[in-house]
């Protein structure tokens, strides 16, 4: 089930609240931390003038009112001089203060007493009904003098710090969601542009191409996707190409077969005739037979169940069993076929499917290539790697057609000259199967076909394994 929104919704979200959080973030770590800087700036500020000053306070209580007055001129600050009653327990009483007013609400007040309590200095931020204020306690030998000033005008900065941060943050997140349901669109409109050519690559419908020009991982995304799209497109093409080879090659000889089965039932034929027919119908079959052998091949190794030995194989007595095998071919199609085996010549391999690569490469020379040509087929070794080589002297394979040999029911004369087209290609997948290849050299007059092989010491050159029990030992024991 699709969600409402789908991507754009959570990713705007997402964006949102990242915004948010970051935001959040800001003010609880900007606001607080420059309120606390204020309040000791002013804290800071009161003390330094009230430590000085303190000390011109005169032993005359008396004198005190207007001398609390001039402190609170030069510190503009409220000054209230308390006479230490009882330090244990603390106990204080009122003697000047510079507001002249009710002084009930500094009688007790926290920052005085703590002054009383240390002996020293003590300085601090009080909660009044009035708001908040900063107070600083200079403890005399009978007497604290209290400096109060308010702490507004520090925390309005601090208000306006705030109100200012919050319409910002309020603004960043409209912004947020404007830019993030934007981009988040745009984003997923591309995404459901990739999703539309996945569908129709999956429908079979190769033909359009999909484009996106970003340079992001949608973009990468979607180059791949077109390269997936053109291999897609590549294998279907080759898929009905190869289902309408096949289905040509199977017609050809079963209309074949047809045509001379009808032919056979006129009484009138002669017994030579009627031989010649029936070795016609012969070759026909054994043509259906290989290729319906060709494509059980292909198959069971497309589908990885066409399985390899890799056991030591001579190819010189590949070389020499084809030799035997192919030699009424080339004889009767006008080729010279020569055998050449450089020494001792082992491989690792299937020595069932090696021949059967070799006689594919030997066939394909005899074949497509005119009368009196001379085909060499040897076994050589080049370092640790071992050769069969089928050689002509041909008149090549063009240069733009040397890839297209391996591929399935392709022929290089279009179709006209035997065979299913079906060799080279099996050559090439059992050679694979067989940790080696199948390498094409060619030029006028010279065309080479080599199936190369990891290759094998020679049997007799392998050391003997020590017996593990003799007579000899037994009669030690």
């Amino acid at each position: 089930m699709r969600i409402p929104g789908g991507i754009r919704v959570r990713i705007t979200l997402a964006l949102v609240a990242i915004v948010g959080l970051a935001l959040a973030a800001a003010y609880l770590i900007v606001v607080p931390s420059l309120e606390q800087r204020l309040v000791d700036a002013r804290l800071d500020q009161l003390e330094r003038q009230a430590v000085p000053l303190s000390d011109d306070l005169p032993s005359d209580r008396f004198l005190w009112p207007d001398v609390v007055d001039g402190f609170a001129v030069a510190t503009n600050s409220r000054v209230v001089a308390f006479d230490v009653l009882s330090s244990t327990p603390p106990a204080l009483a009122v003697v000047a203060d510079s507001r002249r007013t009710d002084s009930r609400d500094v009688a007790k007040d926290p920052v005085v007493l703590r002054a009383l309590e240390s002996g020293k200095v003590e300085r601090g931020r009080v909660v009044e009904s009035t708001g908040e204020v900063a107070d600083v306690a200079v403890p005399l030998d009978s007497a604290v003098l209290l400096f109060q000033t308010p702490l507004a005008d520090s925390l309005a900065t601090v208000r306006l710090v705030e109100r200012r941060l919050l319409f910002a943050t309020a603004f960043a997140l409209a912004l947020a969601l404007i830019l993030g349901f934007t981009a988040a669109g745009m984003l997923a409109h591309r995404l459901r542009r990739l999703e539309t050519a996945a569908e129709r690559i999956a429908a079979g419908d190769f033909d359009a191409p999909i484009v996106d020009h970003g340079d992001d991982e949608i973009g990468q995304l979607a180059r791949t996707f077109e390269r997936m799209r053109v291999q897609l497109a590549q294998l279907d093409t080759a898929r009905k190409e190869f289902v309408a080879n096949a289905s040509h090659e199977l017609r050809t000889p079963l209309f074949s077969l047809a045509g001379f089965l009808e032919l056979l039932t006129d009484e009138d034929l002669d017994e030579a005739t009627r031989r010649g027919f029936l070795l016609t119908m012969q070759g026909q079959v054994e043509r259906l037979t290989k290729l319906s052998t060709d494509l059980l091949d292909l198959s069971r190794v497309d589908a990885g169940q066409l399985r390899v030995v890799r056991e030591p194989v001579d190819l010189g007595d590949v070389v020499r069993t084809l030799g035997g095998d192919l030699e009424h071919l080339a004889t009767s199609s006008g080729h010279a076929l020569e055998l050449e085996v450089e020494g001792d010549v082992w491989s690792l391999g299937d020595e069932e499917r090696v021949v059967q690569v070799g006689r594919a490469l030997v066939v394909n020379a005899l074949v497509h290539t005119p009368a009196g040509t001379r085909v060499v087929m040897r076994a050589r070794r080049r370092g640790d790697r071992a050769e069969l080589a089928v050689e002509d002297d041909g008149p090549g394979i063009p240069p733009s057609r040397r890839e297209a040999v391996f591929e399935r029911f392709y022929r290089v004369e279009g179709g006209v000259a035997s065979g299913s087209g079906l060799g080279l290609a099996i050559a090439k997948e059992l050679a694979r199967l067989m940790g080696g290849a199948v390498r094409l050299e060619s030029e006028p007059g010279r065309t080479v076909f080599t199936l190369d092989l990891e290759g094998e010491p020679s049997p007799e050159r392998m050391p003997v394994p020590a017996p593990a029990f003799s007579r000899e030992n037994a009669g030690s024991s």
